[in-house]
């Protein structure tokens, strides 16, 4: 059986050309998805091996950053998560003792949580591998591929926040 190269650049059997791919495949916000999806998994596959941190919890070290203590619902909106799975990872970190929690000062009522100082070990762990990724992906692109690239992604991500809009209202 021959190989000749398919359009997306990889080798195809000839009894592989009957099949044409499936049309969702095609489409531009699949081809994003499997590119995020990709990105997403790297980073997980990344950040456990330094840090030993879930996908749940590096998003939790990540947002919490180098700031202030935040309230466990502040964090869980920031992370886009309930504050059901939110607290979960949460108590694994704190007993690992990368995050403290603290009652607020203002009011005792809300939980207020932070890094600590092996949790900022952990941050800063996260920091350099994204830092590091984003040069590996940058490397692929000249400066004004980048530039165009960046605008289309902001323009695309402005069309999608509009999309999801419309499917909110359709309810």
């Amino acid at each position: 059986m021959s190989q000749t190269p398919s359009t997306d650049g990889r080798a195809s059997s000839d009894a592989d050309e009957s099949h044409s791919p499936a049309p969702i495949t095609v489409m531009l916000s699949s081809r994003l998805m499997v590119l995020a999806n990709l990105l997403k998994r790297g980073a997980i596959l990344r950040y456990k091996r330094l840090a030993g941190l879930s996908s749940v919890e590096f998003g939790l070290v990540a947002s919490l950053g180098r700031r202030p203590p935040m309230s466990v619902a502040r964090l869980a909106e920031a992370v886009g998560q309930d504050k059901g799975q939110i607290s979960r990872a949460l108590a694994g970190l704190v007993s690992r003792k990368l995050i403290a929690k603290a009652a607020n000062p203002k009011d005792s009522r809300e939980v207020l949580v932070s890094l600590t100082p092996a949790g900022l070990a952990a941050h800063d762990a996260i920091v350099q591998g994204a830092q590091d990724r984003n040069r590996q992906l940058r490397e692929q692109l000249s400066a004004g591929e980048f530039e165009t690239l960046m605008a289309q992604i902001d323009r695309l991500t402005a069309a999608a926040e509009k999309m999801l809009e419309a499917e909110k209202g359709a309810r």
